[in-house]
C-alpha cells in the first residue's frame, strides 16, 4: 500500500499538516512526539524488566505490598453462649 507513495505524495502530506496546524506550532507538535516515543519507550522498557524479574522475586514484591496496604487487626474476644444445665 505505501509502495505507491513518491517524494510528491510526502510533499502534498506536509503542506497539509502546515496548513492544518501553522508553522509556528510545528516544533511544538514535534517536541511533544518525541517526549510520547521517549516515555512509550521507558514504560515498555520498565514492563520488560518486571517481566524478566524471577517468579520468586515477584512473589515477594507482591507479599510486601500486600502486608503493607491490609491494616493490622486485634482478635475480639467472643463471649460464650450461657450454659443450659
Amino acid at each position: 500500500m505505501l509502495q505507491n507513495l513518491t517524494g510528491w505524495h510526502a510533499l502534498i502530506v506536509l503542506a497539509v499538516i502546515v496548513l492544518i496546524f501553522g508553522a509556528a506550532k510545528l516544533p511544538a507538535l514535534a517536541r511533544s512526539l518525541g517526549q510520547s516515543v521517549r516515555i512509550l519507550k521507558t514504560e515498555v522498557g520498565e514492563s520488560r524488566t518486571e517481566a524478566s524479574a524471577a517468579p520468586a522475586d515477584r512473589a515477594a514484591a507482591a507479599a510486601d505490598r500486600v502486608d503493607d496496604r491490609i491494616p493490622l487487626t486485634t482478635a475480639v474476644p467472643v463471649s460464650s453462649p450461657p450454659s443450659t444445665t
